[in-house]
């Protein structure tokens, strides 16, 4: 199999998903760099039927190697701990810091590009919304 043919079936294998405000319901933002929320309702039954069909990925700025400790773990560590706490790591082939090569992505800041008009509309209706509540980020 060529280079090519590998990227294709790779990417048209796998879903990339955000973890925090997509999995992770994430409602204290950062918060003290733990995890600490419950998944978002849905999540099991969503990722248990994705993965049937695709290899899921998380992908979170959470993992950036600058990262400090948390209570001496990773962050990789800690969440693959909530994903077993949770009942959610069988369907997870892996958690990463980059967004990875994949068929689409679940992400909850997304805007998604049709033209640059619609993406300037869509930046503005999203700055009047959420700049109201900083909680998030």
């Amino acid at each position: 199999m060529g280079f090519l043919e590998k990227i294709r079936k790779e990417i048209m294998s796998t879903v990339g998903v955000d973890f925090d405000g997509v999995i992770h319901k994430n409602s204290k933002g950062y918060h003290d760099g733990t995890i600490y929320d419950d998944p978002l309702p849905g999540t099991e039954e969503a990722l248990e039927k994705l993965s049937k069909k695709y290899n899921l990925i998380i992908y979170t700025c959470k993992i950036n190697p600058e990262r400090p400790l948390v209570n001496g773990k990773t962050a990789s560590e800690m969440i693959w701990k909530w994903l077993e706490k949770h009942n959610l790591r069988q369907y997870i082939k892996e958690v990463t810091n980059e967004k990875p090569r994949a068929l689409f992505y679940i992400d909850d800041k997304v805007i998604r590009f049709f033209n640059w008009d619609q993406v300037l509309n869509d930046v503005e209706k999203f700055e009047k919304e959420s700049f109201n509540d900083l909680s998030k980020f």
